[in-house]
């Protein structure tokens, strides 16, 4: 066989440009996993944000609780406040910083059982905190025991 008989092609150079799709393994790797870690980061930032927030009111309420110097009404006045920044800390702000009255009291309800800030000894954190002297028949006892119990609630709620 001489070099006339073989059917040779010529030698055929790659294409000079070339084309960014599809891409390498890698990028599908980075495509799938960057969006994956910024929600894993966001979500513990929520958890952490959200545990924090209610161990620091537990220990607040408990200040509040054996604190003998506070008269009822500042007492009042300090777990109403406690309640609020909480509500606040671990839902959306859009929806609990806005709302007092009767509204304020059933967002309350909404994690307990039954009513008892609508129609309980709750009541009063409606309006008794800009009231000038201390309700007469307000049991701070009853009040704590409620604070502490929406507090639990929460922790559940998640």
């Amino acid at each position: 066989m001489g070099p006339q008989q073989l059917e040779l092609r010529d030698i055929h150079l790659p294409d000079t440009t070339f084309s960014w799709w599809p891409p390498a393994i890698g990028w599908w790797i980075l495509a799938i996993i960057i969006p994956l870690l910024c929600f894993f980061i966001f979500w513990l930032y929520k958890r952490i944000t959200r545990k924090t927030a209610l161990k620091t009111a537990k220990k607040l309420l408990l200040q509040i609780k054996h604190d003998t110097n506070l008269e009822d009404k500042h007492k009042l006045i300090e777990l109403s406040e406690l309640i609020r920044r909480v509500a606040i800390s671990i839902s959306p702000r859009e929806e609990t910083a806005s709302l007092t009255g009767r509204a304020w009291l059933e967002y309350l309800d909404s994690s307990v059982k039954e009513t008892p800030f609508s129609q309980g000894v709750g009541r009063c954190f409606a309006d008794a905190q800009y009231q000038k002297t201390a309700m007469i028949d307000l049991d701070m006892s009853l009040l704590i025991t409620l604070c502490e119990n929406w507090l639990k609630a929460q922790k559940e709620k998640k």
